[in-house]
C-alpha cells in the first residue's frame, strides 16, 4: 500500500469559522497550496509582499505532500497571490489573528495505491475495528521533520543549556534530502561557522538575516541569536519534542492498560507506535474519555496510570517535569501544558470503489474519505486501515517519479503485526458505503476471485524477476535457433 504517490492523492479541506468584521484589521484568505508546507507557503507570501515576521496567522499546519486548503489572516495588508501551487481567495476581514480555535474539523480524501489482495481482504475488518475502537491519536511522521533532516530534537539542546548546538542544528545542518538554496545556505554556514561577517552568495540567505545580524553584534550570545527566529517556528521546535514525549507516554500507557496480544506495532519517523486491535469494554470506555498531557513544568498528574507512563518516559530521557524549561528565555520559549485525547474516531468514513491502479500495474487503488478534529493525523488513520502493508512515499520518490512508480519488494516495507487473527472480528463492506458497526460473529472474508481464476489484482513479479525471466526466454530462443 502506498499513499501520496501524487500530490493530488492527498487532499484536505478545513472547516472553519471566524467572526466577520467589515473594517477589521486582519484580512482573511482561503489558501490553496500544493507540495508546500504551511510555513513555506506563508514565507513565500510574506517575502513577496514585504510583510513583517508574524504578520500572517493561520489555524494549524497542513501536510506538505498533498493538496490542502486552509485559512490564513494577513495583518493590515491586502494581498493577491495566484500561482499554480499557491492561490489565495479573499473571504473577508476579522478583528483578531487566527488560531486553532478557528478550525472546527478537517475533511480528508486519500487515494490509496498499490493495494494488494491482502489489503482488500483485511480492509473490512480493519475498518470495523476503527469504527468500534477508534485510532490512537498519535502525532505522525510529519511532526518530526527535524529528525528526517538530521537536526534531531533542537528543544533538547535548549533544555540542556547548549544554545550553540541548538543554533547549529537550525542554521548549519543541511539536509541530505534537500536540494534547494536553503540547504546551500546551511552548508555555507556549516563551513564558515563563526565567520559572521561573511556574505551568503544565495538569495535564500535573507531569511536568516536577523539571526546573522544578532551574531555579528554579539558573536557568543547564541541564545539571543536563536530568539531572532520567527516565534511560530520557535514554538514548533519545542512542540516537536513535546509531541514525541506524548507519543512515547501514550505508547507506554497502552502497554500498561492492555495485554500484549491486543497490540501491534507500526514504524514511523521517530520510532515505533503501538495500536490496539481489541480491548475489553471497561478499558475501552476508559480510553475513550481519557486525555494525556503535553508535558510542561506545571502539568498535573492525577490519574495513576498516566502518572506512571509520564514518569517512565521522563526517566528514559533523564529529565524531571520541572526541567522542561529554557533557562534565560522563560518568557519567550516555554513548554505549555495541554491535554490531548488519547483516541480519535474518524467520522463519515467512506471507502470508495476499488479500481485498477494506473501507476502500479497489477495492483488496485481506492479512495478513503473521513473527517477528523483539528490536530489529528489522517495518515495514521490510513496506516491503521492498511497496517499490514502501510507505506508512505518519500518526498524523493514523489519528485523522482513524475508518472508514478512501481512498488518494489513490499515485504521489506510492511509493518509487522503481533495480533493473532483469532482475536479479531470481520464484517462485510460494500465499496462506496459507510463503515458499519462490527457484527457480533462471523469471520468470512470477501473473495476477490473464484477458485481457479486469476485475480486482476495479483501482484506482478518484481523488476529483477521480470528481467531474469526475459533473459532466460532469450537464452531459450537462441538454443532453439541452434537446434534448427
Amino acid at each position: 500500500m502506498r499513499i501520496k504517490q501524487r500530490p493530488e492523492d492527498f487532499s484536505v479541506r478545513e472547516s472553519y469559522r471566524f467572526d466577520p468584521v467589515p473594517d477589521g484589521r486582519y484580512r482573511v484568505y482561503l489558501m490553496d497550496k500544493q507540495k508546500l508546507s504551511t510555513f513555506e507557503a506563508v514565507e513565500r507570501i510574506r517575502s513577496r509582499f514585504g510583510l513583517r515576521p508574524g504578520a500572517i496567522s493561520f489555524c494549524g499546519l497542513k501536510d506538505k505532500q498533498g493538496r490542502t486548503e486552509q485559512l490564513i489572516a494577513v495583518d493590515g495588508a491586502e494581498v493577491d497571490f495566484q500561482e499554480p501551487d499557491l492561490r489565495l481567495k479573499p473571504l473577508g476581514r476579522t478583528g483578531r489573528p487566527l488560531s486553532a480555535e478557528n478550525t472546527t474539523s478537517n475533511r480528508f480524501s486519500v487515494t490509496v495505491r498499490a493495494a494488494t489482495e491482502e489489503d482488500l481482504q483485511e480492509l473490512p475488518r480493519a475498518a470495523a475495528e476503527v469504527n468500534r475502537l477508534g485510532v490512537v491519536n498519535y502525532f505522525d511522521s510529519q511532526r518530526f521533520g527535524s529528525l528526517k533532516h538530521g537536526q534531531g530534537f533542537i528543544a533538547k539542546d535548549l533544555i540542556r543549556g547548549d544554545s550553540e548546538a541548538a543554533l547549529r542544528n537550525y542554521l548549519a545542518k543541511p539536509s541530505l534530502l534537500d536540494r534547494s538554496d536553503d540547504a546551500k545556505v546551511k552548508e555555507f554556514w556549516r563551513r564558515h561557522w563563526g565567520e559572521w561577517t561573511r556574505r551568503v552568495p544565495y538569495e535564500a540567505g535573507h531569511r536568516y538575516d536577523r539571526v546573522i545580524r544578532s551574531l555579528r553584534e554579539k558573536p557568543e550570545d547564541y541564545l539571543r541569536a536563536f530568539l531572532q527566529i520567527d516565534a511560530s517556528y520557535r514554538a514548533l521546535l519545542l512542540f516537536t519534542y513535546q509531541s514525541w514525549l506524548w507519543n512515547e507516554g501514550v505508547r507506554r500507557l497502552l502497554q500498561l492498560a492492555l495485554p500484549r496480544t491486543a497490540l501491534f506495532p507500526l514504524r514511523y519517523q521517530a520510532g515505533t507506535l503501538l495500536f490496539h486491535h481489541d480491548a475489553d469494554p471497561e478499558t475501552l470506555r476508559w480510553l475513550r474519555h481519557l486525555t494525556f498531557p503535553l508535558l510542561a513544568p506545571d502539568t498535573p498528574l492525577a490519574e495513576p496510570r498516566v502518572r506512571e507512563a509520564v514518569e517512565w518516559v521522563l526517566a528514559k530521557e533523564k529529565l524531571r517535569l520541572d526541567q522542561l524549561r529554557i533557562v534565560g528565555a522563560e518568557r519567550l520559549l516555554y513548554f505549555k501544558h495541554e491535554e490531548r485525547a488519547v483516541l480519535v474516531r474518524p467520522s463519515k468514513l467512506v471507502l470508495g470503489r476499488t479500481q485498477p491502479d494506473e501507476l502500479n500495474r497489477g495492483y488496485a487503488k481506492l479512495n478513503v474519505a473521513f473527517t477528523l478534529p483539528p490536530g489529528s493525523y489522517a495518515t495514521l488513520v490510513v496506516k491503521r486501515l492498511f497496517h499490514r502493508t502501510a507505506r508512505e512515499d518519500t518526498p524523493e520518490e514523489i519528485q523522482a517519479t513524475p508518472g508514478g512508480g512501481r512498488p518494489g519488494d513490499e515485504q521489506s516495507r510492511r509493518g509487522a503485526s503481533s495480533s493473532p487473527d483469532e482475536a479479531r472480528q470481520t464484517s462485510s463492506l460494500r465499496p462506496g458505503s459507510r463503515v458499519p458497526d462490527p457484527p457480533a460473529t462471523g469471520r468470512a472474508r470477501p473473495a476477490l476471485a473464484e477458485p481457479g481464476q486469476t485475480s486482476s489484482l495479483t501482484p506482478r513479479p518484481g523488476y529483477r524477476a521480470r528481467a531474469r525471466a526475459r533473459k532466460e526466454a532469450k537464452a531459450a530462443a537462441r538454443a532453439r535457433q541452434k537446434v534448427r
